[in-house]
C-alpha cells in the first residue's frame, strides 16, 4: 500500500512539473481597447480601469474586440513600468486563448527537458539561443550522444479564422522568413532542424500557414519542409491556473 502510495505521489509530481503555473493568480478583466501594439486598457468589476502591458507584437486578429473577456496577471518584475500583464482571452465559447509569445519557448524548454518531445527524448544537453554564424540565433540546441544535434525554432500560434483551424502568421514576419530559411540551411549540413509551432489555443484540431497574411512566409515555408525541416505543430492546454505543452499535435492543412 505505502509503495502505491509513493508511485502515485511521484506520478503526480511529473505530471505537476511538465505544467507552468502562472506565477500569480490571474485577474477578470474586460478589455476595453488594444493600442500602440504593447499597450491595453481594461476594466475590472468594479468599475477601476487601468492600461496594462500586452506581451505580444501581433495583429491579435479576433484577440482584441471591445468588451471581450481577458485575464491579467500581476507583474513579476516590481520595476516593470505597467504592473499588470495580459496573459489570456476567453471567448464567448469558453475557449482560453493565451497572448503571451514569450510563454511558449518556456513550455517547449519543460517538455524537452523532462524528455516529452517525441523524437527529441534522451538529451544529452539543451543549449537555449544557439548562435548561428555571426549574428543569427535560433531558440534551442539539443545535443545527443548517439545521432545528430537539432535546431529548434519555436513560434507562438493563437490565430484562427475559421473554426477549429489555428493559422500563423497573424501579420508579416520577416523575421519568421528568416528563421526558416535558416533552419534550411542547417539540414543542409546534416543537422535535424524542426520549426515548432505552440498553438496557444485550447479549440484547434488543424494548423495552417496563412499565405493570404504572408506570401513570403508561406514560400519559404514550402521550401524548407521540401528540403527535410521537420514541422511540428502542438497544442497548449490551457487554463486559467497554468499552461503546458500538450501531446495533441494538430493535423497540417
Amino acid at each position: 500500500m505505502m509503495v502505491l502510495i509513493i508511485q502515485w505521489a511521484i506520478f503526480l509530481w511529473v505530471i505537476r512539473s511538465l505544467t507552468m503555473d502562472f506565477s500569480t493568480k490571474l485577474l477578470e478583466a474586460k478589455l476595453v481597447k488594444r493600442y500602440k501594439r504593447f499597450l491595453a486598457d481594461v476594466v475590472f468589476s468594479d468599475g477601476k480601469k487601468t492600461t496594462i502591458y500586452c506581451p505580444n507584437p501581433g495583429s491579435m486578429i479576433g484577440l482584441k474586440e471591445n468588451g471581450c473577456k481577458v485575464w491579467v496577471q500581476k507583474a513579476e518584475n516590481p520595476k516593470a513600468k505597467f504592473s499588470l500583464v495580459w496573459k489570456l482571452v476567453e471567448n464567448s465559447d469558453g475557449t482560453l486563448v493565451c497572448i503571451d509569445t514569450q510563454i511558449a519557448n518556456k513550455i517547449v524548454f519543460e517538455a524537452l527537458f523532462h524528455h516529452k518531445i517525441p523524437g527529441l527524448e534522451n538529451y544529452t544537453e539543451i543549449i537555449t539561443e544557439p548562435k548561428i554564424g555571426d549574428r543569427s540565433r535560433l531558440d534551442f540546441l539539443v545535443n545527443f550522444q548517439d545521432r545528430p544535434s537539432c535546431y529548434l525554432e519555436v513560434k507562438s500560434v493563437t490565430l484562427s479564422r475559421l473554426p477549429g483551424i489555428a493559422e500563423f502568421p497573424d501579420s508579416v514576419t520577416s523575421r519568421g522568413s528568416k528563421h526558416l530559411k535558416l533552419l534550411t540551411e542547417i539540414k543542409s549540413r546534416g543537422f535535424r532542424a524542426i520549426q515548432l509551432y505552440v498553438v496557444q489555443r485550447n479549440d484547434a484540431n488543424f494548423f495552417k500557414i496563412a499565405e493570404d497574411i504572408d506570401q513570403d512566409y508561406n514560400e519559404s515555408f514550402v521550401q524548407a519542409k521540401s528540403l527535410g525541416v521537420e514541422i511540428k505543430p502542438f497544442r497548449s492546454e490551457i487554463t486559467t491556473s497554468d499552461i503546458s505543452l500538450g501531446s495533441f499535435s494538430p493535423k497540417l492543412l
